[in-house]
C-alpha cells in the first residue's frame, strides 16, 4: 500500500464493485481505468492461469503494471462450484469485464444474458479480436493482426522500406481505453434506466476507428493513403531532422507557421518561393522542402533549435529514448512514474494513470496482487466458513 495514496472512497469510482476475468492486455487495460479511480476490482483468474498469459509471469514488468489497485482470486469458472462462487459476486457487481474468444464466455455459462439474470443492473463489458459475430467472430485475435487487418501497417514506416508495425500495442490498448469509455457511459445510463447494459469492442474495430483521417481520405475522398515515414502524410513541413547531436521533431505546416518558420531559420526567401509559397505546393515538393531544412539544422544543437523554433510558436522537440523520455523535466513535473510498495518485490515505479482531475491527487493505492492472493478474503466476505473454504481448496474450484 503506498501510504501517501487518496482513500479509496474519496475517488470518483468508489463504490463500484467490477469482476475482472480479462487476461492478456486489452481486457486488462480497461480494467486498469477503473480500478485506479477507486472501483472495488476481484480480478477472477483460472488456477495456475498467469503462465499462459502473454503478459508473463506475475513479477514481470508488464504484468505488475497492469494489474495494481485490485484484488485477486483464482476460480475454476468450468466447475460447478466455481461458476456458483462467481454468481454469488455477481449479484452484488456493477461491472464484468471479460475479453476472451466471442463464444468462451457461453460456454462458460457466464456470458451477459447468464449474468443479467441474477443481476438486472450488470454492466457487462467485452472485447473480442474481430467482433462478437460475422464471419470472423469465431478467430482469436492479437494486436498485431489487428494493425494488419485494420490497415494501420499499410500507412507505417518509410516508404519502399517493407510493412511495420507500431511499437506499442495500440490495438490492444486502444479497445481498451475504448470499453472503459463504453462502461462509464453504459452505467450512467443506468442511473435513468434502472438497468445495465452488454458493452463491446473488438481489436478491429478500434483498430479502424483509429485510422481517424486517414479512413475519412478513402470514404470522402477515394484517397488510399501509403506510408509517409516521419512525414505528416498531408500536412508539409512536419517530420523529423537532423542536428549536431540529436534528431528533433517539428511541424511547421499552417500558412502561419511556415512563414514564423522561415523566419527563425533565417530563411525569409523561402516564402515567397514559388512551390513553397502554398501548402499543396509544400506538399507536393516535401523531400526539397525536408533536405533544405535539414542543412540548416544539422549545424547546430537539439537544444539550440528548440530555444530558436518554441519562441517562434513551432511546435518542436527532441526525439528521446525511453530512458531519456522519463528524464525530461516535464515528464517529471507530471509524475508519470509513480512510486509504490510491493510485500514481496519491494519498491516499484509503474506508469501514471494519464487523466487528471480538479481537486484531486492521484495515486496508485497498491501494487498488483499475487494470483490468488485474496481468495480466501473474498470467500469469507461472501460467508464461507474456513472449512467450507478449505474443501473447496482441497477439491481445486479455488487457488
Amino acid at each position: 500500500m503506498n501510504d501517501s495514496a487518496p482513500a479509496t472512497n474519496a475517488l470518483p469510482l468508489s463504490g463500484l464493485r467490477v469482476l475482472d476475468l480479462t487476461v492478456a492486455r486489452a481486457g486488462p487495460t480497461c480494467v486498469r481505468h477503473l480500478a485506479d479511480w477507486g472501483a472495488e476490482v476481484i480480478r477472477i483468474a483460472p488456477p495456475s492461469a498467469d503462465a499462459g498469459d502473454i503478459t508473463g509471469d506475475q513479477d514481470g514488468f508488464d504484468y505488475q503494471n497492469l494489474h495494481r489497485n485490485k484484488r485477486a482470486m483464482q476460480i475454476d469458472l468450468k466447475t460447478e462450484q466455481g461458476k456458483a462462487i462467481f454468481f454469488e459476486l455477481a449479484k452484488t457487481a456493477d461491472v464484468v469485464v471479460e475479453n476472451m474468444r466471442a463464444a468462451v464466455k457461453f460456454r462458460l455459462g457466464v456470458d451477459y444474458a447468464s449474468v443479467s439474470k441474477v443481476n438486472p443492473r450488470i454492466v457487462y463489458g467485452s472485447i473480442s479480436g474481430f467482433g462478437q459475430d460475422g464471419p470472423y467472430g469465431h478467430r482469436a485475435g492479437v494486436d498485431q493482426i489487428a494493425q494488419g487487418m485494420g490497415g494501420l501497417m499499410s500507412i507505417t514506416g518509410v516508404p519502399g522500406a517493407g510493412l511495420v508495425r507500431v511499437g506499442i500495442p495500440i490495438a490492444d490498448l486502444t479497445a481498451g481505453n475504448l470499453l472503459a469509455l463504453a462502461v462509464m457511459m453504459a452505467l450512467f445510463d443506468r442511473t435513468k434506466t434502472g438497468r445495465g447494459r452488454w458493452v463491446h469492442t473488438s481489436l478491429l474495430e478500434s483498430m479502424v476507428f483509429m485510422l481517424d483521417f486517414q479512413a475519412s481520405r478513402w470514404l470522402l475522398a477515394n484517397q488510399v493513403a501509403g506510408q509517409a515515414g516521419n512525414d505528416h502524410p498531408t500536412s508539409i513541413p512536419t517530420g523529423v531532422y537532423p542536428t549536431a547531436d540529436r534528431p528533433i521533431a517539428l511541424a511547421a505546416s499552417s500558412p502561419r507557421m511556415w512563414e514564423r518558420f522561415c523566419d527563425a531559420l533565417e530563411r525569409p526567401e523561402w516564402k515567397t518561393r514559388q512551390g513553397w509559397d502554398t501548402r499543396d505546393g509544400r506538399s507536393a515538393d516535401r523531400a526539397a522542402i525536408n533536405e533544405a531544412i535539414a542543412e540548416i539544422t544539422r549545424t547546430k544543437s537539439s537544444l539550440h533549435w528548440i530555444e530558436v523554433l518554441d519562441p517562434a510558436g513551432i511546435p518542436c522537440g527532441p526525439i528521446n529514448t525511453i530512458d531519456q523520455t522519463f528524464a525530461d523535466p516535464q515528464v517529471q513535473h507530471l509524475q508519470m512514474a509513480k512510486p509504490v510498495s510491493h510485500a514481496r518485490l519491494g519498491e516499484q515505479r509503474l506508469v501514471r494513470n494519464p487523466i487528471n482531475m480538479s481537486d484531486l491527487d492521484w495515486d496508485i493505492r497498491s501494487a498488483t496482487p499475487d494470483s490468488g492472493e485474496h481468495t480466501d478474503a473474498v470467500l469469507a466476505e461472501l460467508g464461507h466458513s474456513p472449512d467450507a473454504i478449505a474443501r473447496l481448496r482441497a477439491a481445486r474450484v479455488v487457488q
